[in-house]
């Protein structure tokens, strides 16, 4: 089972991105989750989002203690918690930074693996606005290898319409290409 762990902030989109990769999933033939966990927050304010997914059903109903793999849709968040806290052995860390992966010695250091992209730079370029949550759906299926862009073309699609669609796809496709693997 593969079990994601998304910190993001109200309305960069966590919730969506966590729904988009299970949906995904589901529609390759496995099974998956995703479910949010927030109090009565704000825009602005902290949110996780979790996601599971896997070729057998899946009976757990808890958050998500040991992620394979962290999201963190801004890096603002690193001041305020550890995002690496419980990770597997082995697993992947995905930052929306501008830095790259040797820029955080604390976490390479580890048996995880840093993967950095400049999601925002990317979505004000194709979207507008730094909502960063599609274009983070690229740099997840380039450092996974779980699912493809093709798995989550058709649930970002129609999730958001054609035009917003097509925009947010090619967000998701520009950081696909630009991500960084340390």
């Amino acid at each position: 089972m593969l079990e994601i762990r998304f910190h993001g902030r109200g309305g960069q989109g966590a919730v969506t991105s966590a729904e988009l990769i299970a949906i995904a999933a589901i529609n390759k033939g496995n099974f998956a989750q995703a479910f949010p966990s927030f109090g009565p927050e704000r825009r602005g304010a902290p949110v996780v989002a979790f996601c599971r997914m896997d070729d057998h059903k899946i009976n757990i109903r808890a958050k998500v203690y040991t992620p394979d793999v962290v999201i963190v849709l801004d890096s603002g968040l690193l001041e305020l918690l550890d995002p690496t806290e419980g990770m597997s052995e082995g697993g992947i860390l995905i930052l929306n930074t501008k830095k790259k992966a040797q820029d955080f010695p604390a976490i390479t250091g580890r048996n995880i693996k840093v993967a950095t992209v400049d999601a925002n730079r990317i979505a004000i370029e194709e979207l507008g606005r730094p909502i960063v949550n599609t274009t983070m759906l690229g740099a997840f299926v380039k450092a996974t290898g779980k699912l493809g862009i093709e798995d989550i073309k058709e649930p970002l699609l129609e999730r958001f319409g054609s035009k917003l669609g097509a925009r947010n796809l090619k967000a998701m496709e520009r950081a696909f290409h630009e991500v960084t693997i340390g």
